[in-house]
Parts: C-alpha cells; sequence; structure tokens
C-alpha cells in the first residue's frame, strides 16, 4: 500500500486531475465548492415529495441490537447523529432482518412485534434532531431498509454461518464451506419470505417510515436470487424469473400500504469472489466461463461490469412505479475493494487490488450511465467516503451534470455525520474527522464487537472494546494506518 497515493496529500483539484489521468480514470470534478450550489438543491421524488438536499446517509449498521432484534443506546445515539447530519434522505438507517433465521449477526435489528416500539422511538429521535438543528423535518425521507441476509445469515450467538441459499454457487459454497447437498429454499419459502417482507412493510408503515427498501444488493438473498440461472422452476433462470420474488414484494406492498413508498437498493453490478495472495494482496479466484453468478457482470470477463441487466431492471422498476433507486456494487463479504473502495483492509479482508480511487470511479460511472438511460429514475450513489475531503467536489460536479441526483454517505456519517450541514452552512469541513477508511468499522463487527468509528470517533477510542480491537488488529497483523493520515 505504501505506492498508493493518499487522499489527504491531495492539495488542489489540479493534483486530484492529475492523479486520475495517471490512474486512467474519469473523475468528475468541480474546483469550488459552492454552498448554495448543486448539492444543496431540493430533489423531488415520488408522491409529490421533495427532499431539500442532495445529501443520503446509507444503511450503516453497528451490530449492537439486542439477542432478540431491538435497539439499544448505542444504535439510537447512532441514528440521533444521523438526524443531526443535515442529510435530508435516510436510507433505512440501517438493514433490518424481516424474519430471526435472516440476520446477518446474532444484534442485528429485526422487525417484529417486540422491535416495533423501539424502532418507532428510534425513528422520532431521529426525526426530533433533526428538527432541533434545521427547524423542520418537512423535507426530511426516513425510510427503513427490510433484509434476509440469505448465505450470510449468522442469527445465532457465537456468530455460527447458518446459511439459506436460493442456488449452489461454484466459488461460495466451497468458500463458506457449504456441501453440495445443502437444501435450496424451496419455491413455496420464497413465496412465504416475499408475504413476510409485506408484513415487515407494514409494520414500518405502523412506525412512521415514509418508505422501505426492499434489498438487492451485497449478496444478500434478494440480490443472490438475481442470479439465479442455475435454479430451476419459477425463481430461477430467465429474467422473468429471476426478478420474480422482487415483483411478488413490491406488488404485496402496494396492495397492502399503498400510502407507503418504495425504494431497492442494487449492486448494480458484481464480480468473481477475490481472497489475499501470497503477498496479502487481493486476487480474483479462478472462476468458470461463461461466469453466471455475478449480476452485472460481464459472464466472459466477470471482473467486468455488464450493464444490460442492471438496466433492464431499472427499467423494470420504472414500470412498477419504483422511482427511487440507490444504486451500489459487489459484496462486503467476497469483493469488498468494489464494494467500498479502502486504502486500509479489514482484518479478514486483502490489500486492496488496484487504487481505491479506481472503485470509485467503476461506481461512478456505472450509475452515470445508467441514470442517462432512466432519468426519470432518482437515483442515489455509493462510494464516496474514500474521497474524503474532496467527495464535496465530485459530488457536486456529479450532481451538476446529472449522472446522479443524490450523493450517498455511508462510512463517512459514523466519524463524521455532521459534513453535509457544515458544506452547505458554508463552514470549513472538520479534516480531523473524516473517514480515512481504517475499516475498524468492519473489522470489530467481524470479530465479535460492535461496530463504530473507533480511531476518530472520542465516543468509540473509549469505551473498553476499543482496547479488544487493537489486540485483535495486532493478531492479524493489521495496521490503521492512523498517526500519518490525518
Amino acid at each position: 500500500m505504501s505506492d498508493l497515493r493518499r487522499m489527504a496529500s491531495l492539495r488542489s483539484a489540479a493534483e486530484l486531475r492529475d492523479h486520475a489521468r495517471q490512474l486512467g480514470i474519469r473523475m468528475p470534478l468541480d474546483d469550488q465548492v459552492e454552498p448554495e450550489g448543486p448539492l444543496s438543491r431540493p430533489a423531488r421524488v415520488a408522491d409529490g415529495f421533495t427532499l431539500g438536499n442532495r445529501f443520503c446517509i446509507q444503511p450503516m449498521e453497528g451490530w449492537d441490537g439486542t439477542e432478540d432484534g431491538r435497539p439499544t443506546d448505542l444504535t439510537r445515539r447512532r441514528w440521533i447523529r444521523f438526524g443531526r447530519s443535515g442529510a435530508k434522505l435516510i436510507w433505512g438507517g440501517e438493514a433490518v432482518a424481516v424474519r430471526p433465521d435472516g440476520r446477518a449477526n446474532p444484534n442485528q435489528l429485526l422487525i417484529d412485534d417486540k422491535s416495533l416500539g423501539g424502532l418507532a422511538e428510534m425513528r422520532e429521535a431521529l426525526v426530533e434532531a433533526h428538527e432541533a438543528s434545521f427547524g423542520r423535518s418537512d423535507d426530511l425521507l426516513v425510510g427503513l431498509q427490510l433484509t434476509h441476509s440469505g448465505r450470510f445469515s449468522r442469527p445465532h450467538a457465537g456468530n455460527r454461518l447458518e446459511p439459506v441459499i436460493v442456488h449452489h454457487h461454484p466459488l461460495l459454497d466451497p468458500r463458506l464451506g457449504i456441501p453440495d447437498d445443502h437444501p435450496l429454499l424451496a419455491d413455496a419459502e420464497i413465496e412465504g419470505l416475499a408475504g413476510q417482507f409485506v408484513e415487515a412493510a407494514e409494520r414500518a408503515a405502523w412506525a412512521g417510515f415514509q418508505f422501505v427498501d426492499v434489498k438487492q444488493c451485497h449478496g444478500y438473498l434478494g440480490h443472490e436470487l438475481l442470479s439465479a440461472h442455475s435454479r430451476p422452476g419459477p425463481f430461477g433462470g430467465s429474467f422473468e424469473n429471476r426478478t420474480r420474488f422482487l415483483r411478488m414484494v413490491i406488488d404485496g406492498i402496494r396492495a397492502r400500504v399503498p400510502r407507503l413508498g418504495v425504494g431497492v437498493r442494487l449492486s448494480a453490478f458484481d464480480t468473481v469472489p477475490y481472497r489475499a495472495g501470497a503477498d496479502g494482496t487481493g486476487r480474483p479466484e479462478d472462476a468458470p466461463r461463461p461466469y453466471h453468478w455475478a449480476f452485472g457482470g460481464d459472464p466472459l470477463e466477470p471482473t467486468r461490469p455488464l450493464l444490460d441487466e442492471p438496466a433492464r431492471l431499472l427499467g423494470l422498476l420504472e414500470s412498477l412505479g419504483v422511482t427511487l433507486v440507490n444504486l451500489t456494487a459487489g459484496s462486503p463479504y467476497y469483493n469488498p475493494h468494489v464494494q467500498r473502495p479502502a486504502l486500509f483492509p479489514p482484518s479478514d479482508g486483502y490489500r486492496p487490488p488496484e487504487d481505491p480511487l479506481v472503485g470509485v470511479a467503476r461506481q461512478i460511472e456505472a450509475t452515470a450511465t445508467l441514470k442517462r438511460r432512466f432519468p426519470g429514475l432518482v437515483i442515489v450513489g455509493s462510494a464516496y467516503s474514500y474521497l474524503q475531503e474532496w467527495l464535496p467536489f465530485v459530488g457536486q460536479a456529479v450532481v451538476r451534470a446529472g449522472e446522479a441526483d443524490i450523493i450517498g454517505i455511508g462510512r463517512l456519517a459514523l466519524s463524521y455525520p455532521e459534513l453535509p450541514a457544515d458544506l452547505l452552512a458554508g463552514r470549513p469541513l472538520d479534516r480531523l474527522r473524516l473517514c480515512r477508511t481504517f475499516s475498524d468499522c468492519t473489522t470489530a463487527p467481524r470479530n465479535g464487537l460492535v461496530s463504530g468509528c473507533y480511531p476518530l470517533d472520542p465516543f468509540y477510542k473509549s469505551r473498553p472494546e476499543a482496547a479488544a480491537l487493537s489486540q485483535v488488529k495486532a493478531r492479524a497483523g493489521v495496521g490503521s494506518g492512523a498517526a500519518g493520515s490525518r
């Protein structure tokens, strides 16, 4: 990683342009940030609702709910900080499982009768914090992301993998220890799960959420169904079959809760799994050709995006009246450098196989391509945290050019949630709080600790988990690089 230039070392827009040119990538970039420019302008979304600005807080899980799926003080703190961020779109707060076996960790939130009151109170606390900071909330849109974690389900204490799969995968099955005779979720069970998504949406509406996200990203069950080419029956094979579950959920929500908005967070492209090579750098696994297990990937060259089917899916969503779409890519489990470009890997990861700025550019380009094809959709872009102090300069250029409507902020919201508020008020950014992609927020939960920004948030830095995290990183030979990156 010593040969990768850190974003904090780039002192001018000209330097960033030159760096992007050397990498052979296109990076939209404005020379100056305008407090009253494109990022501050309202955005009209479905049903006539108008967002107050062009910032979105992405779903950020803390692995800090109770064992039965209810929020804790740590969860509430995070949501209140999101409310104070100044962003006018809160995309789900975090992923919430629709049933117990779909939790990605033993402390993931669950939406059921026990947790519903806590979720409603947490949403109200977020809105109250927003109103206290900005004087209004009528231009704030708050949703809830609904999920089933599929093959990455770890619902019980001990964090043991308990996969729920819809098709067998030639690379992920052996990687995760899933035997050839592991049963697939039956067709009737998938239909039942669609009904549970609809029931969860009804609960979310009762709790006051304005929309739900039917999650179709990052290798979880909804996303995996999109690449179920090898599955027989009504949920596999053809595009129509592979999107049947998504259509059933959306149609069910429209019938049962017509006043509730629906959004979809989609991995616009995927690629083969990566793993660390002999030098610790990520390498793509050897994959059969044609490779049909990466939705939005080229079957003949699966490390390259091919957006034909994702575009077809966006057309389907538009025909179903879903106009709010959040685009991401890949998976945090098997190709994290694609999903969230970072300089420092988590303890179970690998060194980046490319300059992380290349990964940012790849997502920006895919989002721009799809936005041009579907100008009527309201599209949120992802992968901006790695840009750090240059996020406003790039985000403003993207929105100005119409290459995305809204800029999503993920990991950066853990260390510096108020960045949108500071930027739009014309205040200088607090560079000491900018996420430098140390990946501690991932290393911690991968090792049974709550997630948070341990390097930059004094609250987490002072918690007892910080010492345990340091020991985990020392054993794994992972350094944060914090000393020289501010």
